[in-house]
């Protein structure tokens, strides 16, 4: 038994193998010898039933060289216990074709059984007893019914009962149900039935005029014949239709046509499964005998069953309930469940109602109801997945997260649940009371005379407004004077917002007024600008620096406090992200529902400076420190800095009006930084690496020039020399001697030179060599890689990976490319900012004896996005003068030189391109815009697109030539 054991484990693979005996020209004399030719013949006989028989014959194929292999072993044919060969076999099959009910046996005693007469053939009395013992239906309390079938009936089955048999059942079982408003349909003893009768009860539960829906596709390998289950067009009296709740009892007895049924009424998503997994029956299973003597018989699926919506069947793994329970308590979980979901079409009417009614954005009211209205509830099977669906549906249009649903354990009015407060709402004290309360503000003059404001709740609007003058005197009248003022709010709750316009206005100028923001209120339908109000007392204006900061408890009011101070850009942020809990939203609980909650925004909040509403998530500081370090962090390293960054911005600005290459261009982004300076734009800012962040964005996107760049290194002393510009690159070593070898490296440095099939010649730099470099290595140059170009037919200069260098080596390069000419070709001008001069660079007159390209033959320029500096200049001269044709992707535009200046002796430097290039064609500068290619490529494709210009151009001149 220990070999049989061995053989078991091998036959997975040996068995797939052995199966392809059965390709055409294979028969039993093709296992040859003597020994072992029982068990040869016992597989022969099992391989052809197999491909007659399996309703998978497509598993069946391709395996005929090694399964000769295997049985030549003799491991097979060796073992002679007949119960292990068929173990064996078994095994093997079953594991090769993944299939559990393929089983080898061996019973010589076994008798075939008398097959079951088919339903249709039994007398017409008896069947009708048949069916209706089978059929149970039950209307019980609230018309909930109760629809128990143990078989389903086929159409044949039907057909035989004729008329008066079948409409006993249509009256008395089928149209009862369809009136009922909910049904419970029991197939957990159901373990027999028609696959036939599948689509009379899937029609059932449709609707009337609902397109014909594939239920179920049967291949049956004996016949090799398919047939599909459809819903039928009509059906004998009434309908349950669509729209009323099905529940589907199953069991692991559930088998055959129920399962096939319940199967394709889960995933048509018209009813919900309830119970355990069915047993994953088949459609038909045959007991095949291998020969007429042997005793061995195989178990064959003969068909199979697909499902058209998941491509997959219920055969082997059974169904799975979507909601799995004992069978025994099936039925009341099912009661309980239509209970649930019968609450679903009123809570979705209630949370359109709710939202119809309050929500704030009533721009998205209207996609917000028709979502809700074509959500399929199907699969919501509690309260819990109805909160997730209905939540999931809202935001997937919305994408508010003040608009929430949830489940929760507080009844409605507790206070858990967040209410809205509206501007003027009482929470406060002070609505009663006639003096302001020392204890409501703190205030203090600190060291380095910095003001500082501390309360801990938001005071009542109204009242504080009746209390105005006690606030001026114990607020604004003590910190008037300082140079900076500090408001905490680290400990500030919140309250009603009644107050924030007052504050606010406190903070600001008198004139102009400032509109602070715009309140939207869903219930009142009414819409509120909250702008500078006249105050009592001293204001603290508006260009003095505020610093607030915050703490994870910051809420409410507090939260709109800090974030329209941030967002006006009147204060610099520090500390924490504050709670996310505004005052915006209430809270209600749907019809029918006991634990679900929807919390609604019903006021909207919109942003003067974006003109977006704000849909809160809490407030992100400018500096994010922890909140017991957000004072120190001010009173330190921010407030030292903040007293330098008017330099540094001022510093920024004047560096580039005295070297920008532009000088217009300069003034404009001088005039927009001081601008921007003035109107609290860098208040946000925190330190020299934002600071160095947010000029280079500025600077870029004013003029336009990428180039331009601000960067900052903190181990630099500032009265340290600038570093070197980052492109700048060494000089390549040059050859005073008349070393070849040295030469030779220094030219296989600078290029990579081909030449490709048709004659063409592909030259490639990566970096432009400077001009003393090249003349060092003139000679070698003129016979290693002109020497050999000048004779192609056509050539490409490859500077896609070339990110420029030395533009003195341009006019050299560009000189190989033209004839001999009376006077210099004017390749482009640069214009220099330092000397305020003009400089036109031309062609040179003579490159050496014999070795210019000349001016006849083709020249392509390939480029790409990393092509810059000086190998865009000379890619744009060739352009320009129609010497080349550039193929490849638009340069970035770059820069022939920038320099790099220190602003005002600080860590920070700024890169300012201190030349311009010049069109030769039209003396415009063209350094910001690039290089457009006149034949736009892929850059990793470019040169294979230059090839196909050249076979194209060489073909039209050869029918030019024929012509």
């Amino acid at each position: 038994m220990a070999r049989a054991g061995r053989m078991m484990m091998a036959m997975p693979t040996l068995l797939l193998l052995l199966l392809a005996l059965l390709l055409p020209g294979q028969t039993r004399a093709s296992s040859g010898g003597s020994g072992g030719s029982f068990q040869r013949a016992l597989v022969l006989d099992m391989a052809r039933v197999l491909l007659e028989n399996y309703c998978f014959p497509e598993n069946l194929h391709g395996m005929q060289h090694a399964i000769t292999q295997a049985l030549r072993s003799g491991e097979i044919t060796s073992i002679t216990d007949r119960r292990t060969l068929a173990a064996v076999l078994s095994a093997g099959v079953q594991g090769a074709l993944n299939d559990p009910r393929l089983a080898v046996t061996f019973e010589p005693g076994y008798v075939e059984p008398m097959a079951t007469p088919a339903l249709s053939l039994l007398p017409r009395e008896q069947l009708a007893r048949l069916v209706r013992g089978s059929t149970k239906l039950e209307v019980m309390e609230g018309n909930l019914g109760y629809l128990r079938l143990d078989r389903i009936v086929g159409r044949e089955t039907a057909a035989r009962l004729g008329a008066a048999g079948f409409g006993f059942l249509q009256e008395n079982v089928w149209n009862r149900a369809a009136r009922t408003r909910a049904l419970i349909l029991d197939l957990r003893h159901s373990v027999g039935g028609e696959l036939s009768g599948v689509p009379q009860v899937v029609t059932f539960f449709s609707d009337a005029g609902t397109p014909a829906t594939l239920i179920e596709t049967v291949y049956e390998r004996p016949s090799n014949s398919t047939r599909q289950l459809w819903t039928l067009p009509r059906i004998p009296g009434q309908r349950y239709g669509r729209r009323k709740d099905l529940v589907v009892l199953v069991s692991k007895r559930t088998s055959g046509a129920a399962e096939a049924l319940a199967y394709a009424l889960q995933n048509l998503k018209r009813a919900i499964v309830l119970g355990e997994r069915t047993s994953g029956g088949s459609v038909r299973v045959d007991k095949i005998r291998l020969d007429d003597s042997s005793g061995f018989y195989i178990t064959v699926p003969t068909a199979r069953s697909t499902s058209p919506v998941t491509g997959q069947s219920w055969e082997v793994n059974g169904v799975t309930p979507s909601v799995p329970v004992r069978p025994k308590e099936a039925v009341s979980r099912a009661k309980a469940l239509i209970v649930a979901r019968a609450t679903i079409p009123r809570a979705v009417r209630s949370v359109s109602e709710l939202i119809r009614r309050f929500y704030a954005s009533r721009d998205k009211v209207r996609a917000l109801l028709e979502r809700l209205e074509t959500a399929d509830f199907f699969a919501v099977v509690s309260e819990d997945e109805l909160a997730a669906k209905l939540n999931y549906e809202l935001q997937a249009v919305c994408e508010d997260p003040r608009l929430v649903v949830k489940t929760t354990d507080s009844a409605p009015g507790d206070p858990e649940e967040p209410t809205a407060t509206t501007p003027g709402d009482d929470s406060s004290d002070l609505a009663s009371a006639l003096t302001l309360p020392d204890d409501v503000f703190t205030v203090e003059v600190r060291s380095g005379n910095t003001g500082y404001l501390r309360f801990d709740r938001f005071p009542d609007g109204a009242a504080l407004s009746r209390l105005e003058r006690q606030m001026v005197r114990k607020v604004w009248e003590p910190i008037r004077d300082t140079e900076r003022l500090i408001i905490d709010l680290r400990a500030n709750t919140g309250g009603p917002s009644g107050a924030l316009s007052l504050l606010l206005s406190y903070l600001h100028e008198r004139s102009p007024p400032v509109l602070f923001y715009t309140l939207y209120d869903s219930v009142q339908n009414s819409t509120t600008e909250f702008r500078t109000l006249a105050t009592l007392g001293p204001v603290y204006g508006w260009h003095r620096d505020v610093y607030v900061l915050t703490g994870q408890h910051t809420a409410e009011a507090a939260e709109e406090f800090a974030y329209l101070l941030q967002s006006l850009r009147r204060a610099t942020l520090i500390g924490e992200i504050t709670s996310g809990n505004l005052l915006h939203s209430r809270s209600f609980r749907p019809e029918g529902t006991r634990s679900i909650l929807v919390t609604v925004p019903v006021l909207n909040l919109v942003d003067t400076h974006t003109g977006e509403c704000w849909l809160g998530g809490g407030v992100v500081p400018d500096a994010i420190v922890p909140a017991d370090e957000a004072e120190e962090t001010t009173a330190g390293d921010i407030v030292a800095f903040r007293g330098e960054m008017r330099t540094l911005v001022e510093g920024a600005g004047a560096l580039l009006g005295d070297h920008y290459a532009f000088p217009e261009a300069a003034a404009r982004v001088r005039t927009f930084l001081e601008a921007k300076r003035r109107d609290g734009s860098y208040r946000s800012v925190t330190d020299y690496e934002s600071l160095a962040s947010q000029l280079t964005s500025d600077l870029q996107e004013t003029s336009g020039d990428h180039r331009l760049h601000v960067f900052y290194c903190d181990d630099v002393e500032p009265e340290a020399p600038p570093p070197p510009p980052p492109h700048e690159l060494p000089k390549l070593p040059s050859s005073d001697d008349d070393d070849d070898d040295n030469a030779a490296r220094v030219i296989d440095a600078l290029f990579k030179m081909d030449v490709l099939p048709g004659n063409t010649g592909y030259l490639r730099s990566d970096s432009m060599p400077d001009a003393e470099a090249l003349k060092a290595v003139g000679p070698q140059l003129l016979t290693q890689v002109w020497g050999v170009l000048v004779w192609t037919d056509a050539l490409v200069i490859d500077l896609r990976y070339n990110t420029g260098g030395y533009s003195s080596s341009i006019p050299l390069l560009c000189s190989f490319l033209f004839g001999p000419e009376p006077s210099p070709r004017h390749l482009y001008s640069v214009y220099d900012r330092a000397s305020s001069s003009t400089t036109e660079v031309t062609t040179l007159p003579q490159v050496g004896k014999g070795a210019r390209y000349g001016e006849q033959k083709d020249v392509y320029v390939l480029t790409s996005h990393m092509t810059g500096s000086a190998a865009e200049a000379m890619a744009r001269a060739l352009q320009e003068l129609r010497r080349a044709m550039v193929v490849g992707e638009a340069t970035a535009g770059g820069s022939l030189s920038s320099g790099m200046y220190q602003i005002a002796g600080s860590i920070l430097y700024v890169s300012v391109p201190n030349q311009a290039v010049l069109s030769a064609a039209n003396g415009k500068p063209w350094s910001l815009s690039g290089v457009e290619p006149d034949v736009a490529a892929q850059g990793a494709d470019a040169l294979n697109v230059a090839k196909r210009l050249i076979a194209r151009q060489r073909q039209k001149d050869a029918r030019r030539g024929r012509g």
